[in-house]
């Protein structure tokens, strides 16, 4: 188990202020938090894809800014929600200087804290001893981009240009102190532009990667 999430160390707009592929490789391992009336959620970061901007054709950012996309020009550190093929949302954060559009995706999960109430809102039937849980099943709490957004009630009303780096927002990035051993580097997935630029990252070994 991590140490207590409350020590741990909120990341600051400096994280964010870089080449979002940086970005995406040092976020593994950081624990994304949704603080609840009912408790803390977090996850471990597993898996994340980076997004580069106006060169980048996969990129919301790559036709020039809109109402819909104009987080991904802000100031670093603030969460940009879209919605995907009619039935989930995907986060990001932003990245890189006020005005230059950059962000990372968030794919993938593993749950730490707060596990019942993540299975509850993904409607996952989750065994009350935590020694039948499977992994089989565990992974439907947060592995996917869909799948860790509605565990954590991530929607665009809700979350979208949200702050990520305020002690006092709701949805926040902390670092716990955790220690990645090795980064595997793919193309990313799910894609059709430029999906065979390698920028997505994911833990070695870790069974929570989408």
């Amino acid at each position: 188990m991590t140490k207590s999430i409350s020590r741990a160390s909120l990341l600051k707009p400096e994280f964010y202020n870089r080449d979002p592929r940086r970005v995406a490789r040092s976020l593994l391992g950081k624990l994304l938090i949704r603080q609840t009336p009912r408790g803390i959620l977090a996850g471990r970061i597993v898996e994340t894809e980076a997004y580069l901007g106006n060169d980048d054709a996969a990129a919301h950012s790559a036709a020039g800014k809109t109402a819909r996309n104009s987080v991904l020009f802000g100031p670093p550190g603030h969460a940009y929600v879209y919605f995907i093929y009619g039935n989930h949302y995907c986060l990001n954060v932003s990245c890189l200087p006020d005005g230059v559009p950059g962000g990372v995706l968030f794919r993938a999960l593993e749950p730490i804290t707060g596990i019942e109430q993540m299975a509850e809102a993904r409607g996952v039937d989750l065994p009350e001893k935590p020694e039948l849980r499977k992994l089989s099943i565990l992974k439907k709490i947060s592995s996917g981009p869909g799948r860790m957004s509605e565990a954590l009630g991530v929607t665009r009303a809700r979350d979208n240009d949200k702050s990520l780096v305020s002690a006092r927002s709701d949805l926040r990035i902390v670092d716990d102190g955790y220690r990645v051993r090795r980064v595997v580097v793919s193309p990313r997935i799910g894609i059709v532009k430029a999906a065979d630029h390698p920028l997505r990252y994911f833990i070695a070994g870790n069974p929570f990667v989408s």
